[in-house]
């Protein structure tokens, strides 16, 4: 769908506005875990479960929607989702227990994830296929907003109303943004009645998609890679309000900083992706990412970092992951048009559930100090390394071997 560049800038800042629901939801109720766990009577440990339990619905809603946004088009299932989100949101503001504070938060994450796994296939949609490093970069640009201001603005609505109000807010911004996606977002792929719903073609059309070298070898090592940042979500409010003894308010500021160094550098990106390819950005990242990682358990293991030299290091850490991003998503989204919509629920589901297990592993792994959360990202971004370093090698061999035995068919037909 050819998109003018009115249609195009609008098309962008919704996609980004969407993307940004996800993150908006996490990052606006972290400074609130002390005042959740004193209201609900429980530890911050436990309020970490309604973060993982938000990441498994992220996971598991995208492969629901994946199969619907391919079938019913990309808005249909965009309004399903987000009435779910405003309804679930609603009922946590008035969550009486943690128990139905994590349920309700696993059903705002089922509706809310249409809002990733939408943006990414009508990417896939509307522009180019050399072109879609760029664009996801111009949504980290927009979804950036969310960890900067998201924090701060949900340590003031917290001292001002009270932790319930967050999930009024999230549902008065999600209710506004789907009258946005009502009345401006172009619908960029129109219903298909030949594209099965029935589990064995479901399975089929995701098995088609996994079984993609490009896609396996981008998506499981950059969603691993990313799992870093959902093990920093995990234990930041631990480590920065409980070890290091910030406000609420200092830690948005902590928050909304390292955020925006995830933003400078996911469009540095598309500076770089000029004289460079996102295979070449991809490698070079997940090295400096890893050596990040490391240093930052080395610092935590000897107690020598202490609260600037923490910051400092995560930052660099999370600046890999505006590169990452940006470009392990459009290799894996690269080779698919039909199934854009079942690629991008992959993708985003695979993500979301090493996401979950790594935040999930820095509860579990908690012993008082900053070494599990530390640990589990460097963890990450070494494993993202090794899988796309084997997978690479694998996927340039075959590639080889392609050609090879194509040369040699041609040969033989000479002759």
């Amino acid at each position: 769908m050819a998109l003018d560049k009115r249609q195009r800038f609008i098309t962008i800042l919704i996609l980004g506005l969407l993307s940004a629901l996800g993150p908006f939801s996490i990052d606006m109720y972290l400074p609130g875990f002390p005042v959740i766990a004193r209201s609900l009577h429980t530890s911050i440990e436990y309020v970490g479960y309604s973060l993982s339990s938000f990441f498994i619905g992220i996971s598991v809603g995208q492969l629901i929607y994946g199969p619907l946004l391919d079938r019913f088009g990309r808005k249909r299932p965009l309004y399903v989702g987000m009435v779910i989100y405003i309804l679930a949101s609603i009922g946590c503001a008035f969550a009486s227990s943690i128990e139905v504070l994590i349920v309700l938060r696993l059903f705002q994450a089922l509706g809310g994830c249409v809002g990733m796994v939408a943006p990414r296939a009508m990417v896939r949609d509307s522009f180019p296929v050399d072109e879609n490093a760029k664009i996801f970069s111009l949504l980290v640009l927009i979804l950036g907003v969310s960890p900067v201001l998201a924090p701060t603005a949900g340590s003031f609505v917290i001292s001002a109303f009270g932790w319930n109000a967050v999930f009024i807010v999230l549902a008065v911004v999600a209710l506004l943004t789907l009258l946005i996606v009502i009345f401006w977002l172009p619908e960029s792929k129109q219903p298909d009645p030949g594209f099965s719903l029935r589990p064995k073609a479901i399975a089929g059309s995701f098995w088609f998609v996994m079984k993609e070298p490009q896609f396996y070898t981008n998506a499981l090592g950059g969603g691993i890679s990313a799992a870093g940042l959902f093990a920093y979500l995990a234990g930041s409010p631990f480590i920065f309000m409980e070890l290091y003894h910030t406000s609420e308010q200092v830690y948005g500021f902590i928050f909304a900083l390292i955020a925006i160094g995830l933003i400078t550098s996911s469009q540095m990106n598309t500076l770089l992706l000029r004289r460079y390819s996102s295979e070449q950005i991809l490698h070079v990242v997940l090295v400096l990412q890893t050596t990040m990682g490391v240093l930052l358990v080395a610092g935590t293991v000897t107690d020598v970092l202490g609260l600037y030299g923490t910051i400092a290091l995560i930052f660099l850490f999370l600046c890999c992951q505006g590169f990452n991003f940006p470009n392990s998503s459009a290799l894996s989204m690269a080779p698919f048009t039909r199934e854009a919509g079942s690629a991008s629920a992959l993708m985003g589901a695979l993500q979301m559930l090493l996401g979950s297990l790594a935040s999930a592993a820095v509860g579990m792994l908690a012993n008082g100090t900053a070494i599990p959360m530390t640990a589990v990202m460097a963890g990450c971004a070494t494993a993202g390394l090794l899988i796309l370093m084997i997978g690479n090698r694998r996927f340039h061999y075959k590639a080889r071997s392609r050609d090879i035995e194509a040369q040699a068919f041609d040969m033989i037909e000479k002759y």
